[in-house]
């Protein structure tokens, strides 16, 4: 490694160093790590908790659904080129 390299990634570690051990305490954590479940924050966290939930049973229904559609319609399909043959 070249001397700046190594002055870059000192300068990196530092940083990063300071900025670990510069941050109270309070910012480290949620308000229910530290037993205040109902502070408005912990309501907030919950409620984003609940809607990214919602948004992937939603997904998750909405793809079964689309497969459930292939499947009805590939029957369909299965019935009538059956019914066109046996009418010829």
């Amino acid at each position: 490694m070249s001397g700046d390299t190594k002055r870059n990634l000192l300068c990196r570690v530092l940083v990063f160093s300071w900025l670990v051990f510069a941050a109270p305490r309070v910012a480290l954590a949620c308000p229910v790590c530290f037993g205040q479940n109902d502070s408005p924050m912990a309501i907030a966290t919950n409620m984003g908790i609940i809607a990214m939930l919602v948004i992937v049973a939603g997904v998750l229904s909405a793809f079964a659904s689309f497969f459930i559609y292939l499947m009805r319609r590939a029957k369909i399909v299965a019935a009538q080129e059956a019914s066109e043959g046996t009418a010829q």
